[in-house]
C-alpha cells in the first residue's frame, strides 16, 4: 500500500540536520515529503503526484515545522516519471518544478545525487526523515521533523517478505525492528548515514515497523540520468 512515511522509533531532528527536506502541502495540510534537489526542483514520489494539480499545492523549506516557517513557494509544474504504475508502485518518482527559486541558507541545501547505478549494499546505515505518523495506529502528524536510521535490507530478504515481483530493481528495502517509515512521510529522503548522499525516496511499505515488512524506498540511482534529463 502507498503510504507516507512515519517515522516510527526515531528522534527529533535540529535545525538544519536535513536542509534538503521539504514538506508537500495541499490547502496547508501536510500530504508528503519531498527532497529539494536544486534551486527549482523537488524530487518525490508520483504516488504523492498524480492527484495533485501544480496549482493547487505549495512547498515549505528549511523549517522543521511543515506548518510554519522557513520558505513557502508555489509550484509551477509537476512531472511524474512516463512509466510510473499505479499498481506496482513501479518508478515512483515525480519531479516538482518551483516557481520561485530557493537558495540555500543556513536551514536550506541540495541534496547530493548518487551516482547513476548505485545500489544501497545490505547493511549499510540509512537516514530517513519526515513528519509521518510516529506509531501505526496513531492519527495525529508530529509537528516537528523526526529521523530513524535504519539498516539496508539485500533485495533477496525484501522479495521473500513481499513477494518476488512485488520488488522490482528500482527499488531497496530498509528496516530495523521497530524502527521504519509510515503514512506522511512519502517522497521524502532516505540518505546513506555516513555520506549523506541521497539513496532514495520514501515509496511503501506493509504497515508501519511491521515485523518481517520492511520499508521499500525508490532506488534513485536508477534515475539520476532522467532527473538531470528533465
Amino acid at each position: 500500500v502507498p503510504g507516507g512515511v512515519d517515522i516510527v522509533g526515531g528522534s527529533a531532528a535540529t535545525a538544519g540536520q536535513f536542509p534538503y527536506q521539504v514538506a508537500l502541502l495541499h490547502s496547508g495540510s501536510l500530504f508528503c515529503g519531498g527532497v529539494l534537489i536544486n534551486a527549482n526542483t523537488v524530487l518525490t514520489a508520483a504516488h504523492c503526484s498524480v492527484d495533485y494539480s501544480a496549482s493547487s499545492v505549495q512547498v515549505r523549506a528549511g523549517s522543521l515545522k511543515y506548518a510554519s516557517g522557513g520558505t513557502l513557494v508555489s509550484v509551477s509544474k509537476i512531472v511524474v516519471h512516463p512509466d510510473y504504475d499505479e499498481d506496482t508502485i513501479d518508478n515512483d518518482i515525480a519531479l516538482w518544478k518551483l516557481a520561485t527559486a530557493i537558495p540555500t541558507s543556513s536551514t536550506i541545501g541540495y541534496a547530493t545525487l548518487p551516482a547513476q547505478g548505485s545500489d544501497p549494499a545490505a547493511g549499510v546505515s540509512t537516514t530517513v526523515s519526515g513528519w509521518g505518523l510516529t506509531s501505526e495506529s496513531g492519527s495525529t502528524l508530529p509537528t516537528s521533523l523526526r529521523y530513524v536510521s535504519v539498516p539496508v535490507v539485500s533485495r533477496t530478504t525484501c522479495r521473500s517478505d513481499y513477494g518476488t515481483s512485488a520488488i522490482t530493481n528500482n527499488m531497496f528495502c530498509a528496516a530495523a525492528s521497530g524502527k521504519d517509515s509510515c503514512s506522511g512521510d512519502s517522497g521524502g529522503p532516505i540518505t546513506i548515514t555516513s555520506t549523506g548522499v541521497l539513496a532514495g525516496t520514501v515509496s511503501w511499505g506493509q504497515g508501519c515497523a511491521e515485523a518481517g515488512y520492511p520499508g521499500v524506498y525508490e532506488r534513485i540511482g536508477n534515475y539520476v540520468d532522467y532527473i538531470n534529463a528533465n
